[in-house]
């Protein structure tokens, strides 16, 4: 079963910034993507997950969909044919494997990031929403959700704070390091812009400014961290005040734009930092005199300490990965023999059922159910060993070659035939 499971790959390894904000997915364009494979292909388990760093399809089926996924995501997306190139086809335990790795967070571009882990739990929940989660994605994801309790629980690979919004947190620290005290704009409380206000609260960096569309929002967080909040109105004038611009904002247009920044009349350094997926600061605003911008590209790994300690624990996380993954792969064995586990159960059964018939005609009430307890027993003593043996032939690979001996044996298609009759 697992043979048949695909995906289609593109992270920050394999396209530039550019391309994968034309494919970043929202949550209702993910789930119009579901919809599209439920509708034209044959599909009943298919995953998207679609962060600032990634576009990824999973799906289980015989067939390569790689063209069906491609003209869905050109017609959710409105973008024209070129980006294909830039995503990865894998299979098997290829898929699986990767799929593991990015719910845990070693492929992230900041290893061990936490927020893929909740992105990826909301792309199972999305594929549930839309009927596109069957037993092979439920077992498949609760299998990655106990990975990474373990994770937590036996390894210091999650020790300490390395996420995307961390980074940023760094990369101020690092730009500021000469500022006397430094003005800082955050525009934009999405999940990452709280994160990064988080991480700035525990850090030297306290004159803060937060900004976001709706005023209420920026007031209850800037709350929280013990910053100030400003209307989305005053935008520029506080873009003018700042230092360092972190952005995290969404939408289809750049918010911050040459134009815009040009405006400004700068006269020493400003810092732009764009966390937005599609980007938020036009990338022309780094060719002003005193600008530089950076995207989600330019924040490589800032930490230190805690990265080391994440690195040194990815040989032991790889460990419990292997071992789940050894677990779900002999499960999805004996889901292929489960077919033949229930024929040989309704066959014995209806045996069971007519000779049980044969022998209660004169029987009293206490003397049937007694007989029914015994037949039902000796039913599943005898069920025991072949299912036994089913389980332990998935592991050896020969599961098909004893469920064709077990159906010409009880001649199980005839006898479920009867049955169902």
């Amino acid at each position: 079963m697992t043979q048949h499971f695909k995906s289609l790959v593109l992270t920050y390894k394999t396209a530039p910034v550019a391309v994968r904000e034309q494919v970043a997915l929202t949550e209702s364009s993910a789930k119009r993507l579901l919809l599209f494979l439920k509708e034209i292909t044959p599909v009943t388990d298919a995953l998207v997950v679609s962060t600032c760093n990634r576009t990824e399809v999973y799906y289980n089926c015989e067939r390569d969909l790689s063209h069906e996924i491609f003209s869905g995501l050109r017609s959710i997306k409105g973008i024209e044919k070129g980006f294909e190139k830039h995503f990865m086809v894998i299979s098997g335990q290829e898929a699986i494997q990767h799929l593991y790795e990015v719910g845990i967070g070693l492929d992230a571009q900041v290893i061990g990031d936490l927020q893929i882990s909740g992105q990826v739990k909301n792309a199972y929940q999305w594929s549930a929403d839309e009927n596109m989660a069957g037993p092979f994605l439920h077992r498949l994801m609760h299998s990655i959700f106990f990975v990474n309790k373990r994770v937590v629980q036996e390894t210091a690979f999650r020790d300490g704070a390395a996420s995307i919004s961390y980074a940023a947190k760094e990369l101020v620290e690092d730009l500021t390091a000469s500022f006397r005290n430094p003005k800082i704009l955050v525009i934009g409380v999405g999940e990452i812009g709280q994160d990064v206000c988080l991480n700035l609260m525990g850090s030297k960096l306290n004159d803060v400014t937060i900004v976001n569309r709706t005023l209420e929002k920026a007031e209850k967080l800037a709350a929280r961290c013990g910053f100030i909040a400003a209307g989305f109105d005053d935008l520029k004038q506080e873009i003018a005040k700042a230092d360092v611009i972190i952005s995290s904002i969404s939408g289809n247009e750049p918010l911050i734009t040459q134009t815009l920044v040009k405006d400004l009349n700068i006269l020493s350094h400003k810092f732009f930092i764009d966390l937005s997926m599609p980007r938020s600061i036009e990338s022309t605003v780094d060719n002003l005199d005193g600008t530089v911008v950076y995207n989600l590209d330019d924040l490589r790994e800032k930490t230190n300490e805690a990265l080391e300690k994440r690195k040194a624990a990815i040989p032991y996380v790889q460990s419990i990965i292997r071992e789940a993954i050894q677990d779900f792969e002999d499960w999805s064995k004996e889901m292929v023999i489960s077919p033949t586990i229930q024929k040989l159960k309704s066959a014995l059964e209806q045996i069971r059922k007519e000779e049980l018939a044969r022998y209660l005609k004169n029987a009293t009430s206490a003397e049937a159910e007694k007989l029914d307890e015994m037949s039902r027993s000796l039913m599943q003593k005898i069920l025991k060993y072949p299912v036994l043996e089913l389980k332990a032939a998935c592991k050896r690979g020969e599961a098909e070659t004893l469920s064709v001996m077990l159906n010409d044996l009880f001649n199980l298609e005839k006898l479920t035939e009867k049955s169902g009759k």
